[in-house]
């Protein structure tokens, strides 16, 4: 019980900064994906939790967060602070939501996207729940431009790339990452390995593939774990020097939010880097 009115002092106890103003709504984000959209949309003053996971490197990009309380996860640190919008996902636990909604709580529940329209429909969602439409709409402004950029440099040379990660893990045409590729004109090969939304492909297959690039989700030659150290096996390093890999952070990609701009400007840089 300590740790929950630890929380709720916190968010009493928060530092400097006006109130929101009387029309604005007082959130709370359940987890990281939610997290880059309040951060990004949000007034400072609106937001009175993150997720559990907010400060563990997802969100390098979003400046000094030590000023947020940092939620548990369950209900009861929520009820406690009382926002007037709890921000989550499918992925949230399904009894914590529940019990949040049935306490009396507002929930915005928003939906995983798997194209680059459900992306940018998520942020004009979020836009509406913090009360920022304006903001929602400059980041769907900076998401088309960095797409745009993208395609000039997919144009210049037509590559053939396979995304692979952790473990031999392909994702296919039907994933998100496949779905951002493919708006960028990039030709993924993960179809001819039968993937549609993806699975698991063996150094052989990946060599045999052929591919003109791997796209990675990060660089460097040390493996924390055996599902990493798949990436810097011997045999697909030498096919797969750092010149034929593309990287693209994870973090940029897996919540397909207002982040999706960076990852489309981080595809454009890599790919002037290994077209030189």
């Amino acid at each position: 019980m300590r740790w929950r009115l630890a929380i709720a002092a916190a968010v009493l106890a928060m530092p400097g900064g006006p109130a929101p103003a009387a029309n604005l709504p007082r959130l709370v984000s359940m987890n990281v994906c939610t997290d880059q959209l309040v951060l990004r949309l949000a007034d400072p003053e609106q937001i009175l939790g993150l997720s559990r996971y907010s400060r563990d490197g997802w969100q390098s990009q979003a400046g000094d967060l030590s000023r947020y309380p940092v939620l548990s996860g369950g209900a009861e640190d929520v009820l406690l602070i009382k926002p007037d919008i709890v921000v989550a996902s499918a992925f949230d636990k399904r009894a914590t939501r529940e019990l949040l909604k049935a306490k009396g709580l507002r929930l915005a529940e928003l939906a995983v996207p798997r194209t680059l329209d459900e992306a940018r429909q998520q942020i004009r969602e979020a836009g509406d729940i913090t009360g920022h439409p304006d903001r929602a709409a400059a980041e769907i402004a900076r998401l088309d431009a960095a797409l745009a950029r993208a395609r000039q440099a997919v144009s210049e040379r037509h590559y053939r790339v396979l995304p692979l990660s952790r473990r031999g893990w392909v994702a296919g045409s039907d994933s998100f990452v496949g779905s951002l590729l493919a708006e960028t004109g990039l030709r993924s090969a993960a179809g001819d390995l039968g993937f549609a939304f993806g699975g698991f492909a063996s150094l052989e297959a990946i060599v045999k593939l052929r591919p003109d690039f791997l796209v990675v989700s990060q660089a460097g030659d040390t493996a924390r774990d055996d599902g990493q150290a798949f990436l810097l096996h011997p045999a697909l390093e030498r096919f797969y020097p750092p010149a034929k890999r593309i990287v693209i952070p994870e973090r940029m990609t897996e919540c397909g939010g207002v982040l999706l701009a960076d990852a489309l400007d981080a595809l454009t840089a890599e790919l002037k880097r290994v077209g030189k």
